[in-house]
């Protein structure tokens, strides 16, 4: 079953030579999700190998141009391949307004529906859910209304254990509801149990996106136990008066909020232009919390 994340941008607002603005895509057990589009999200789609019409929701956490410029020249390119299923977007009040006044100066016709979802920045709840994945948002703490998001994994089915419930005669048509957990009384009026043709499949995994903030304790409870967390670390400990002045979080913060959040992994990003590269932020960070690592654009890592 697979799920990853694969960076396309982990700079901040200015671009640099190595990192490109906010974007990234999410593959889970066939889903896929596209998380911010900053300016030239298309073309690392492009290099990274990412197939664009798979692309089923895209997920916009707020309206600094970092985070959104790339959007429309997006669906644009999928219009001119063929593109025909609708797309799913969620974000913050003027996000729809903005696209489509785009489109509209630009005299351009889309041949498929965007379908927008306007999410309040000062709640939380659930954004999608199917049998595979479920999406919720939460508040970050920034400027301007800004969204932080969570990707789950369903449950999965019990793993079964074949060659015992072939030895044992175990019916074919009963292997279904064995794998749900369930019991099951055959034709004979003998029970057959779930827990001895069966195993427990692995913990539900889960990633959870937040960028841009402040250090904001109130997103603890929201990503919780989370398997993979991806935080802001524009700064440095040395910046921490640029951090306060621009709502931003140094790379120690979102260590500190990884620990109290107990995730099992922290990735930093939205790294200031002024950094040539991650190894202070990763060293400062690792004094709070040692499993972690700065992203880079290009890499993908799997949750």
């Amino acid at each position: 079953m697979h799920f990853s994340v694969t960076i396309l941008g982990s700079g901040s607002a200015l671009p640099t030579s190595r990192r490109n603005p906010t974007s990234q895509y999410i593959e889970c057990n066939g889903r896929h999700v596209l998380i911010d589009c900053g300016e030239g999200t298309q073309v690392q789609i492009r290099k990274n190998g990412i197939k664009l019409q798979r692309i089923e929701h895209i997920l916009i956490s707020h309206l600094h141009g970092d985070h959104y410029f790339g959007l429309v020249g997006l669906l644009s390119s999928m219009h001119l391949l063929g593109r025909i299923k609708s797309i799913n977007i969620y974000g913050p009040e003027g996000l729809k307004e903005i696209v489509e006044l785009q489109l509209h100066y630009g005299g351009s016709r889309l041949a498929y529906e965007l379908i927008f979802n306007v999410l309040d920045a000062k709640d939380n709840g659930l954004v999608f859910e199917d049998d595979v994945l479920a999406i919720k948002h939460f508040p970050l703490a920034h400027k301007i209304p800004t969204i932080g998001y969570l990707i789950q994994e369903k449950p999965r089915e019990r793993n079964l254990r074949t060659e015992i419930a072939m030895a044992d005669g175990v019916k074919i048509e009963y292997f279904h509801r064995l794998k749900k957990g369930e019991d099951v009384v055959n034709e004979d009026g003998n029970l057959i149990s779930f827990e001895k043709y069966t195993k427990a499949p692995k913990n539900p995994r889960s990633y959870a996106f937040c960028s841009d903030t402040k250090y904001f304790e109130p997103i603890i409870p929201f990503i919780k136990n989370v398997s993979t967390l991806y935080h802001e670390a524009t700064f440095t400990e040395a910046f921490m008066d640029r951090a306060i002045a621009t709502m931003h979080s140094t790379a120690i913060q979102a260590a500190t909020i990884a620990k109290k959040a107990n995730a099992k992994k922290l990735l930093l990003g939205h790294l200031s232009a002024r950094y040539d590269g991650g190894e202070e932020h990763e060293s400062e960070a690792k004094t709070v919390f040692e499993e972690c690592e700065v992203v880079e654009d290009g890499v993908k890592y799997f949750i």
